[in-house]
């Protein structure tokens, strides 16, 4: 018999598991949608942006919310304007290293408990 030690370290949280399911399932719906990937979960100390996709000469920053319950307003709902401010300079330093001439565009994918994606274009702008 064989017992095996799990590094604490090697066994994630159930909720980051979930997020990232959340965000495969969007990156495949998205791709299947016609966008291309440019990078996934692009950080820097000023946040973190779970997908960065081409949508033609657009370059397109999306946000991905699962929630299991609506309780506390659901997966729109978490996307207040601080976490935007965060995706927003996030992206200007994405387009400021890697596409500086380029359009952008913030969607947002929404995950409800049965995995019922909704897709929101242009969510949110730049201020």
């Amino acid at each position: 018999m064989y017992h095996i030690a799990l590094d604490a370290k090697s066994v994630k949280p159930a909720h980051l598991v979930q997020g990232a399911q959340a965000e495969t399932l969007a990156c495949e719906y998205l791709q299947a949608n016609g966008l291309c990937l440019l990078a996934k979960n692009y950080r820097l100390l000023t946040g973190e942006i779970d997908l960065i996709m081409q949508d033609g000469a657009v370059i397109v920053f999306v946000e991905v919310r699962y929630r299991k319950t609506t309780r506390y307003g659901g997966a729109l709902a978490s996307i207040n304007y601080q976490k935007q401010k965060r995706i927003i300079q996030t992206a200007s330093h994405y387009l400021q290293y890697h596409a500086p001439q380029a359009q952008a565009r913030f969607d947002v994918i929404a995950i409800h408990h049965a995995y019922e994606l909704q897709w929101l274009r242009n969510a949110f702008e730049a201020y």
